[in-house]
């Protein structure tokens, strides 16, 4: 049998910024160029964030690779930068109107070429001097328009064709018609010229990417507002007492002073003080929670009214609110599974274009149209077809879906999961910890009679006492309420799926699930109608054994109660209003796990609970329950939840969970609340409509006007103007989602 972890390649990851592209053809060239780099694994470019996701195997070194990628885009006709370079910019660009000058200029230097136009509908002929119309649209074609040249003529090296091509081959035409006309003219006759074409043509296109750069600014401000959140300096408790330091500089394990009103600067723990804690940025938990001395503390939040000195826990790319930033990120940068079928279909769309603007041009000439009536036609075929659109409809949604999600304490990590959420039809629930509160109580304790109870109790506390376990913790916190002393155990040892067991002072004991004993085959004796009856009313019960020459003997039975979580039972109501089939997964035994489920509003008899299930047999059960073609979601919490949350269709993490859960899942629900699920569901649905409706339109705009431009009914500056309008009316519509907030109604959005 190969052992896949040693076969299988290490592979690393960096993101690179890319300037220059304006369409879905540019980033069709660059991913082509990007993977032809010896020992890039795979690349995905996103327009809206201008950013290429690179994966390289382990025998290309990151010093090299850094240098190669920029090569490669370089030559491909775009501007290679870093991330920080591009953050620098956006941040520099904040203003409103930054970058409007080029459009301004522009509208400046068109207006008197489009105003005789205007005059012409009042009976008055304005018309500009040919020199004069000349003098101003020049500098719009040559010197506003020059990016266009760059990029088309790259485009043309490269064998592959964009919007910024199209744009220059077609304002290019204009103004060289105009050139002509003018210069074969009649003296003392000043024929029509297109100077004023295109002028207006390349000043809409600027005006339209001005619009574009200035929405995204606005998809990306969910990123903004996280790095936001962590401030410049600390108050780090020193030999010399308490001083400033830059966050950089602080390390694991320093004590921090947090005063009233400020921010958390790094994850930790309270080491002294009593306080509230703002925590809505990072789990849309609006209400402050209560931290006290031991409790965890999460860089990024809002410290309340108390002073607190915290102890660091981690900093840099290892803080929560880091790693929240880098799944946003990803998520962003992410390609959704339908963007391959848009990918594919401009990487043919610019040709196929040229073709049909040749065509139209052809197609004129053979009706007897003169040279400049069949080249304008053809110029606005070009100009009309620029796929601006096509390119930004499904990454300018996923970008404002995952924003907006993540504000409200959604953190989607991949824009696949982001997409299939939508199709979800079975949500299969993990119990302790995702439906419950997952802090059970030890409410029963039977000890054989003639046995003392607080030295048994003692001892089982004891085995327990190194694990996280929550039955384990529930048996500690009650001998410690009952004031037993919890002696140091020996050769402790954790079964998997099973239980503990351990010495204490000399006395061996296992401690675990009824079905264990019962593979051990240990007789509970009289204590087996004790647990019968526990179990019928709903408690999770586990029997202890002593390992004795005679064998094992069962000497007590614990009873453990867990309470529903707030509002769980109103979650899985909403689910199932929505056509949702919810099914609750659990270990426990029959009794305890269908008492909760009636508890929560699950029936039992519909096949809603699964008990007695293993850890280890819970991704077989998803695989189960998605038989039949259903779309499963699994809602978990814990290590032994990762398998299953891999194994479904969606995982959903809880974000009061492990590390392990969180990575395994595509969606991580930061504030542990079961209504997530539900808002989750719903943000899916929302922005996969959203993609839907972009791409309807981006496709609506070129069917439509394509053969409308061919046609003679549109002329270049009113194909100038539909297509800089399409490309705004996407991202408007895309950005529509920022007002979703969970619980919104459909139709809100």
């Amino acid at each position: 049998m190969t052992d896949t972890a040693t076969t299988s390649p290490v592979l690393s990851s960096v993101d690179l910024g890319i300037g220059g592209m304006t369409c879905a053809s540019c980033v069709g060239r660059v991913e082509r160029a990007l993977r032809k780099v010896p020992g890039v694994q795979d690349a995905t470019v996103n327009l809206a964030t201008e950013r290429a996701h690179v994966t390289f195997g382990a025998e290309v070194s990151q010093a090299d690779i850094d240098a190669i990628l920029r090569r490669a885009v370089r030559n491909a006709g775009y501007e290679p930068r870093t991330v920080a370079e591009q953050e620098a910019d956006e941040e520099s660009s904040a203003s409103p109107w930054a970058g409007f000058m080029p459009v301004a200029i522009g509208l400046l230097l068109s207006a008197p070429l489009v105003l005789p136009m205007f005059g012409d509908l009042f009976g008055k002929h304005w018309m500009l001097p040919a020199w004069a119309q000349f003098v101003l649209a020049a500098p719009v074609q040559f010197i506003l328009g020059a990016r266009f040249y760059k990029a088309g003529w790259h485009a043309l090296k490269a064998l592959s064709g964009n919007m910024d091509l199209l744009v220059a081959i077609g304002t290019s035409a204009g103004f060289g018609l105009s050139l002509w006309l003018w210069f074969t003219a009649h003296p003392g006759h000043t024929p029509h010229l297109y100077f004023e074409a295109s002028a207006v043509v390349i000043t809409l296109v600027l005006l339209g990417k001005w619009l574009e750069a200035r929405a995204k600014r606005q998809t990306t401000a969910a990123i903004r507002a996280l790095h936001a959140l962590r401030p410049d300096v600390a108050h780090l408790i020193g030999r010399d007492g308490e001083v400033d330091v830059p966050i950089a500089e602080v390390m694991s394990g320093d004590k921090l002073v947090v005063r009233p009103g400020e921010r958390i600067p790094v994850d930790g723990v309270i080491v002294e003080g009593y306080t509230q804690v703002d925590e809505s940025m990072l789990t849309g938990e609006p209400l402050p929670v209560v931290r006290e001395a031991g409790a965890p503390l999460t860089g990024g939040s809002i410290n309340g009214d108390g002073r607190i000195v915290m102890q660091v826990s981690a900093v840099g790319s290892e803080t929560v609110l880091a790693r929240i930033i880098r799944l946003v990120e990803d998520a962003q940068a992410a390609k959704a599974p339908i963007q391959r079928l848009v990918d594919k279909v401009s990487s043919v769309f610019v040709p196929v274009v040229l073709l049909i603007a040749l065509a139209t041009f052809i197609g004129w000439m053979a009706v007897g149209a003169g040279l400049e009536e069949s080249l304008i036609h053809a110029v606005a075929v070009l100009v009309i077809a620029c796929p601006c659109a096509l390119g930004l409809a499904t990454p300018v949604a996923i970008m404002a879906g995952t924003g907006v999600a993540a504000k409200n304490g959604i953190l989607i990590k991949d824009a696949e999961a982001l997409e299939v959420a939508h199709k979800v039809d079975t949500v299969a629930f993990d119990k302790t910890g995702t439906l419950t509160v997952g802090q059970p109580r030890l409410i029963a304790f039977h000890v054989e009679p003639s046995l003392p109870e607080a030295e048994i109790l003692a001892a089982v506390a004891s085995v327990q006492s190194g694990s996280e376990h929550p039955l384990a913790r529930a048996v500690v916190n009650a001998a410690k309420e009952r004031g037993i002393a919890v002696p140091e155990p020996d050769g402790v040892r954790a079964v998997p799926g099973r239980g503990t067991e351990g010495e204490v002072a000399g006395r061996s004991f296992l401690i675990g699930s009824l079905r264990w004993m019962q593979e051990l085959n240990v007789d509970l004796g009289d204590l087996r109608v004790v647990a019968s009856d526990l179990q019928e009313k709903g408690a999770t019960v586990s029997a202890v054994a002593e390992r004795r020459t005679s064998g094992l003997v069962a000497v007590s039975l614990l009873a453990f109660g867990d309470e529903p979580k707030p509002g769980a039972k109103e979650a899985l109501a909403d689910l199932r209003a929505k056509g949702v089939r919810c099914v609750m997964i659990s270990g426990d035994n029959k009794g305890a796990a269908y008492a909760m489920a009636r508890r929560l509003g699950l029936d039992p008899d519909a096949g809603e609970v699964m008990a007695e299930v293993l850890p280890g047999d819970k991704a077989a059960t998803i695989a189960q329950l998605k038989q039949g073609g259903h779309v499963v979601a699994m809602v978990g919490d814990g290590v032994n939840d990762a398998p299953a949350l891999a194994a479904a269709d969606v995982g959903m993490a809880m974000g009061n969970g492990t590390d392990v859960a969180m990575h395994a899942a595509g969606i991580t629900l930061m504030r542990g609340d079961p209504k997530l699920v539900g808002a989750a569901l719903d943000i899916s649905h929302r922005t996969v409509r959203k993609i839907r409706q972009n791409l309807f339109w981006a496709f609506a705009y070129n069917v439509a006007g394509i053969p409308l431009a061919a046609l003679g009914y549109l002329s270049p500056v009113v194909a100038g103007a539909a297509m800089a309008l399409s490309s705004v009316s996407v991202m408007t519509n895309a950005l529509l989602l920022k007002r979703w907030t969970p619980g919104n109604k459909p139709g809100n959005q």
